[in-house]
């Protein structure tokens, strides 16, 4: 986040003799406001003046004054943001009207949306990533990368791929990091020992050691939403959003079995794509925002972000 001083200078007065101006706001008609192109967001208003003392011609000179706003201006590098929920924080990011940067494999997906017009997309390997170019001007990097496959693939895809990026954010300079982790499902420890699970975990490891004040780490179950594959659209919000209300719906009778090893594999909520999105947002525009959510954490957050 950048962030610069606010300075003005008031125009000095033409006869020190003369009665202090009284200077009234002057409409919007009646303003020119120039904007300077430098990044400390600089502008001219000009005003007009007039005398109190009497006898004295009224003074309608145009004096520049010369302003440095407090601008503050985000953008994010989003890695995997053409994928499900990549691209929801692409689009959530623009609405919010936050710059934003996709790095994936595939580069710009096929969407003909409005949104997808107004992020940058570049195709790259996380691997092989020129970070210097990726990176440059960001503020937040958001990383939703992961992915089945076998062990060691496993183990690449969600852990040493995120790790890298976790480790070049770091050295860049950037402030915040906010990684797409997987919630754990309340499941027994010998069962949370796939590469899946040890590889998200150990990316987690890596951003809130990174980051100890800014790290976000979002736990989400069940993802549902309209999901795009292959130029086909698959309506996973068909099952979730019932599914999510159902579950919300006999909340208080299914707490007590919730200490049950592994009932949060019935029993854990769905979450909308856009709730994990939103979320998002939130984590880049609050800075108070950081560490690990839940997934009822993760919905507060949305509909904070929302407002």
């Amino acid at each position: 986040m950048s962030h610069s001083t606010l300075l003005v200078r008031p125009p000095a007065p033409a006869n020190p003799s003369l009665p202090p101006r009284q200077c009234a706001p002057v409409s919007a008609a009646a303003a020119t406001l120039r904007t300077s192109p430098a990044a400390s967001s600089v502008a001219q208003l000009r005003t007009k003046c007039r005398f109190a003392a009497p006898g004295v011609r009224e003074d309608y000179s145009s004096t520049p004054i010369d302003v440095v706003a407090d601008v503050k201006t985000e953008k994010i590098v989003v890695l995997g943001g053409s994928g499900f929920v990549g691209s929801a924080i692409c689009r959530a990011a623009v609405a919010k009207g936050i710059e934003v940067v996709s790095l994936s494999r595939s580069g710009r997906p096929s969407y003909s949306d409005p949104w997808a017009d107004e992020v940058t997309w570049l195709a790259g390997d996380v691997f092989y990533a020129r970070w210097e170019d990726v990176l440059v001007g960001a503020t937040a990097v958001v990383s939703t990368l992961g992915g089945f496959g076998n062990e060691e693939q496993m183990k690449r895809i969600n852990g040493e791929a995120n790790t890298i990026a976790v480790d070049a954010a770091k050295e860049f300079g950037i402030p915040k990091f906010i990684l797409i982790s997987v919630h754990d499902y309340n499941l027994p420890s010998f069962l949370l020992t796939s590469g899946y699970f040890t590889g998200k975990r150990k990316a987690e490891s890596e951003v809130l050691s990174k980051y100890p004040s800014s790290g976000v780490v979002l736990r989400p179950g069940f993802i549902y939403g309209k999901r795009k594959v292959d130029g086909y659209e698959i309506p996973l919000d068909i099952v979730g959003q019932p599914l999510e209300k159902l579950l919300s719906s006999v909340e208080n009778f299914t707490k007590p079995l919730s200490a049950l090893p592994g009932s949060d594999l019935v029993l854990a909520s769905p979450v909308n794509v856009d709730d994990v999105a939103y979320a998002v947002i939130n984590a880049v525009i609050d800075d108070s925002f950081f560490g690990v959510f839940t997934i009822e954490q993760i919905k507060e957050a949305a509909a904070s972000a929302r407002v």
